[in-house]
């Protein structure tokens, strides 16, 4: 049996351990890969096993930060936007008509929300990119590989998995994330992440032009509009911030406000032409599924529409009025299809306002930063956050899971450099 000799200090040595560049690496690799792979972790561990493995989590977060308690700036560190919006959702279980399930929902939103606290408080922007990449790698992989496999090698579906098994007709695929929507709007980010890896040389050039070329195909075989739509805005995007950061800083601010009425006029032109687009993108049956369910949450949230009715992330069909919702052909009703469809019927139009205010100061920020900063690595919360609020127009991304977490990210990194508490500190 070992002896610890009397001088020693083991409570030093473990805050040493928990404080230290390796252990907050790993641990912030562990929640980026189990955010972004909660939905096949639901389907082989269930609920429990999730949450078991969120609270193991959460509480070495902590540790980590207790044992970093010297090393930041705790005052005005996080946006007041983001502790109102998770405020008024807290808030709803006093009208809640399923209060205990509105509980569970906040702890869980909660939960996720301070692992991203974690992750933007102990590393980096490019120390967060590199992790995000190698989980990106390995989630791309995996769902190639299923996919294969169940496509090409036994013909036959992964049911469990939510995989179909077309590959063998060139798609669509779903991957290990639930959805064809999901897989493409991940392989975004991750195409995002490999061109900013490859850019300032964080791994080899070789595995970083792979994996974008994986990114790319992964993109192609999900063969979804709203993939393909959402592509278009990022690379009008991408483009638009390239082209920002090689005018002079004096006229930079003329080209902004350029910018910006484009986008306006742009959204104009897009609302107006919409039935022309959906049909562009091939999206008519897509559309005309979600604009049902729209229409009757539309219908039932108008009976709350201040308030809502009530916070829960993802949908429980077991209760009223989720209940009610549950027949929609071959579409999911585990949420409303649109990250802000969902947010007003949960939360009413005082929760939509309330988020749309935190996700828009966060998109601003991190704007201006990718603009002004020299690293190109600022340029990966702008583009993240693009496709997050475009993808989540048609699905529920952007306030569940491992959307929440990255817009988090996003919304922290970017107060950190631009947050107006700055000046009065």
């Amino acid at each position: 049996m070992t002896r610890i000799p009397p001088g020693s200090r083991l409570p030093d040595t473990i805050a040493d351990f928990l404080g230290s560049a390796r252990f907050s690496s790993a641990l912030t690799q562990a929640i980026l890969g189990t955010v972004l792979l909660a939905e096949p972790a639901r389907a082989l561990v269930g609920w429990p096993g999730l949450i078991a493995a969120l609270s193991t989590l959460v509480v070495f977060s902590a540790l980590s930060l207790v044992a970093k308690r010297g090393d930041y700036e705790w005052r005005g560190l996080l946006p007041i936007s983001l502790l109102v919006f998770v405020g008024w959702c807290a808030l709803t279980v006093l009208w809640s008509r399923y209060q205990w399930i509105t509980v569970a929902g906040v702890l869980y939103q909660l939960t996720v929300m301070f692992l991203g606290i974690y992750v933007a408080i102990a590393r980096d922007l490019i120390q967060i990119v590199r992790a995000a990449g190698d989980v990106l790698r390995l989630v791309l992989v995996v769902s190639i590989s299923l996919e294969v496999l169940s496509g090409l090698l036994i013909d036959t579906p992964l049911r469990f998995l939510g995989i179909q098994g077309n590959l063998d007709v060139g798609g669509p695929i779903q991957g290990i994330l639930g959805g064809r929507n999901a897989l493409g709007a991940v392989a975004l980010i991750a195409a995002i992440t490999f061109a900013i890896e490859y850019s300032t040389r964080s791994v080899r050039r070789g595995l970083a032009l792979g994996s974008f070329v994986a990114a790319a195909i992964v993109v192609l075989l999900t063969r979804s509009p709203v993939i393909g739509g959402t592509f278009l805005v990022l690379a009008a995007a991408a483009v638009a911030l390239v082209g920002l950061r090689r005018t002079h800083l004096e006229s930079r601010r003329v080209w902004q406000i350029a910018l910006l009425a484009v986008g306006l006029v742009g959204a104009v032109i897009v609302v107006a032409l919409r039935g022309q687009l959906i049909v562009a993108l091939n999206a008519q049956s897509e559309f005309q599924l979600r604009a049902q369910l729209w229409r009757e949450l539309m219908r039932l949230g108008g009976l709350n529409q201040f308030e809502g009715w009530g916070w829960l992330g993802w949908w429980r069909t077991d209760v009223v009025p989720y209940v009610f919702l549950t027949d929609r052909g071959n579409v999911s009703t585990d949420s409303a299809l649109s990250s802000f469809v969902d947010l007003y019927f949960q939360t009413g139009v005082v929760g939509l306002v309330i988020f749309l205010i935190f996700a828009g100061l966060a998109f601003v920020r991190s704007w201006l930063l990718a603009s002004d900063k020299r690293s190109v690595s600022y340029l990966w919360t702008p583009l993240v956050l693009v496709v997050l609020g475009v993808v989540s127009l048609a699905e529920n991304i952007a306030i569940v899971e491992w959307g929440w977490l990255l817009l988090v990210v996003c919304a922290l990194k970017a107060a950190q450099d631009k947050s107006w508490r700055g000046v009065l500190a």
